[in-house]
Formats: C-alpha cells, sequence, structure tokens
C-alpha cells in the first residue's frame, strides 16, 4: 500500500525557507575570463605581491578590513544583536581576523572569494550556516549551461561539491573583475622597473673609463693606476694625466637612466589602479605638514575598503547566514573614532544636549565595563 500511495501521491521535499542558491548565480565577468583562460590571469599572485607597492596595498586594504569587527543589527530598530559564530569566527580552526583578511584578498584580486560550508545549525529553519572556511579562488572551477549565462555548479580541486548543504559553495561576488585582471600590465611594467634596479646594483656600470693612448699596460700597472686615481679622487677633485692616458665618461648613472622617477610613475599608477590614495603607499609628494588621521581613515574606507566590505557584508546578511530581519556591518566606530582632543570635544556636546550621559561616555571609552 506505501509503494501504490507514493506512486499517485509522490513525496516532495520541503522548501528550503533559508538556504540560499548563492553559488547558482549569473555569470559575472571574472567568471567568463575563468572559464575561458582556465583560471588564469595576466600576472599571478606571486608576481604581483614581489612589487612593493602591491604588497602594500594588499596589506593596508585586506588587513584592514580582516581587523574590524563584524556586528548583527536589527533592520527594524537598528537595535545590536549577538552575531552567531558564523559571522564571528566562520572556521573554529582559525581566528576570524584570518579568514575576512584572506576573503578581502581574493574578492580585491580576483573579483570574487569563496567559503565552503564546513556545518549547519541543526535546530534552525532551513539549516543556517555554523561554519565555513575559505576557499582560495585558484581551487575553484565554475560549470555553467550551455549559453555561459549561468552557473550551475562548482568544482573544488576538480571535484564537484553539492549545491545546497554542508561542503557546498558560498560565493561572495566583488564590483569589478579584480586588480590583477585590470592591472596586469602595470604589475609588469612595476616588475620590468624592479628587474632594472637590481641588475643596476649587481653590474653597475662604470661612469669612467681610463684608456691608455700609448702601448698596452701590464695588469699589474692597470691595477696600481686604477688604485691610485681612486686615492687621488678621495683626496682632491682635480685630476692630472700623462699623456699615455686619457679620461672618458662611459654609460649612464640611475639618476640619467630615471629609474627612480619611473617606478615612483609605476607605484603612482598602481596606487590608481588598486583604488587607494597615493599617500598610502608614498607614491606621490605632498605640501601637506599635517594630515588629520581620522580624516586619513575615512578615506581610506570611502575609495578603498567601502567596495570589499559590502560585498562581505551583503553575502553575511542574507537568509543562509542570519534571519531576513536582520543585516551584517562592519563596525567602523574605532577604527574611524578621533584624537582624545576630538573625542572629549564630541562627548561634550553630546553630554550637553543630553545624547549622551556620562556613564555612556565612561563605556564608550572603555573606562568601564
Amino acid at each position: 500500500m506505501g509503494a501504490i500511495r507514493d506512486f499517485f501521491f509522490p513525496a516532495t521535499n520541503p522548501a528550503k525557507s533559508s538556504d540560499v542558491e548563492a553559488a547558482l548565480t549569473p555569470v559575472q565577468i571574472q567568471d567568463a575570463v575563468y572559464n575561458i583562460l582556465q583560471g588564469s590571469t595576466t600576472v599571478t599572485r606571486k608576481l604581483a605581491m614581489s612589487v612593493p607597492a602591491v604588497a602594500r596595498a594588499r596589506n593596508i586594504i585586506c588587513g584592514t578590513i580582516g581587523s574590524l569587527p563584524l556586528e548583527q543589527y536589527n533592520k527594524i530598530s537598528g537595535a545590536h544583536i549577538d552575531s552567531t559564530r558564523g559571522i564571528n569566527q566562520p572556521d573554529p580552526r582559525v581566528p576570524g581576523a584570518l579568514i575576512y583578511t584572506w576573503l578581502s584578498e581574493d574578492i580585491w584580486f580576483y573579483g570574487v572569494g569563496y567559503g565552503q560550508v564546513l556545518e549547519l545549525y541543526a535546530d534552525t529553519d532551513g539549516g543556517k550556516i555554523r561554519a565555513w572556511t575559505r576557499v582560495s579562488p585558484d581551487r575553484v572551477t565554475v560549470d555553467t549551461n550551455a549559453d555561459n549565462t549561468e552557473i550551475v555548479g562548482y568544482a573544488i580541486d576538480g571535484k564537484r561539491v553539492p549545491n545546497f548543504g554542508v561542503g557546498s559553495i558560498i560565493r561572495f561576488d566583488g564590483f569589478d573583475e579584480g586588480f590583477l585582471h585590470r592591472a596586469g600590465k602595470t604589475v609588469n611594467a612595476a616588475v620590468y622597473l624592479e628587474n632594472a634596479a637590481v641588475n643596476y646594483a649587481k653590474e653597475p656600470v662604470p661612469s669612467l673609463i681610463l684608456k691608455s693612448t700609448g702601448t698596452n699596460l701590464p695588469a699589474e700597472r692597470i691595477s696600481s693606476l686604477l688604485s691610485a686615481w681612486r686615492t687621488a679622487r678621495q683626496s682632491r677633485s682635480t685630476a692630472f694625466l700623462n699623456a699615455d692616458v686619457d679620461v672618458k665618461e662611459f654609460g649612464f648613472d640611475p639618476k640619467s637612466l630615471q629609474l627612480t622617477e619611473a617606478r615612483q610613475y609605476v607605484a603612482l599608477e598602481l596606487a590608481r589602479a588598486a583604488g587607494i590614495p597615493a599617500y598610502f603607499l608614498n607614491a606621490e609628494t605632498t605640501s601637506m605638514t599635517y594630515s588629520n588621521t581620522t580624516n586619513e581613515r575615512r578615506s581610506l574606507v570611502d575609495f578603498s575598503l567601502r567596495p570589499i566590505m559590502t560585498a562581505i557584508e551583503k553575502r553575511l546578511s542574507m537568509p543562509d547566514f542570519i534571519a531576513q530581519t536582520s543585516e551584517v556591518r562592519f563596525d567602523l566606530d574605532d577604527f574611524l573614532r578621533g584624537n582624545p582632543l576630538e573625542r572629549a570635544q564630541v562627548y561634550q556636546i553630546l553630554n550637553t544636549i543630553g545624547a549622551m550621559s556620562v556613564e555612556q561616555i565612561q563605556v564608550a571609552e572603555d573606562l568601564i565595563r
């Protein structure tokens, strides 16, 4: 009877109310690049990180995002909600800051970041994510439909992973194709200039040569002549040569080669491509004698961090992580707080108008717990 009943009334799987098919999305530009070039880019991460300007930009942008705390709030009331472990410490084996630093790098470098579900909550409707870990984009391959317009699945290290539940992919889409795709030529130019500087340091071109105008001199005589020339130049700037020896300029010095200027220009271009104010990379000179730390950090947030932060915040706010009435945001209060004098002035104003009490000010300043 059971088989007959199942034939006429086939069982249906309950709808997933909180599990999100976030991996099965329309193909973005970076996925088309991955499919066509099989994951390759114009430059590799290793090559890009060998450039000091790129390494500094990466550490400032991604390291700062990774160090910021993530908080959960009610969308309607704005009230703070205790975040789940899947938000604060996604992978129980490592600190959460490590996961978000490398995830930020993936989004910044490649335009997309990936996570993999490790564990689900068993007592929540639909099974929200309890633990997950970051997966390097070079380990992930994308399967698309025949028109290459929709993602139908993923594989990690060549092995197909499920679309739902434990082992499935969590996708974090960036807002562009990624630094390695858009700045490959500039990174290569920086590498060539670094190599040129290294080669010059290893085998410097002599700026002067002493030429014998007469017969060939023996090696001992040449060595003695060069030593005498060097010693004389250390004690006096005027030189005297007899008729048998002539001096000529030869080659170019580093200033003539303009290696310093060229490297400075490329560093400025890399700052533009990285989306970071150039002075964070020391890529431009300025006559500014005083700078406000808070304003500098706000510029960093507005021009560099915000796109990556938003990509992470919006993905963590989807219903496979938290309830639809909640949202996840990075807490910038401590990062953007002013110096003690500025904070004291703000607190005085807020206290005067009744917006903050003395006790609230003390809590904000970690004076009491």
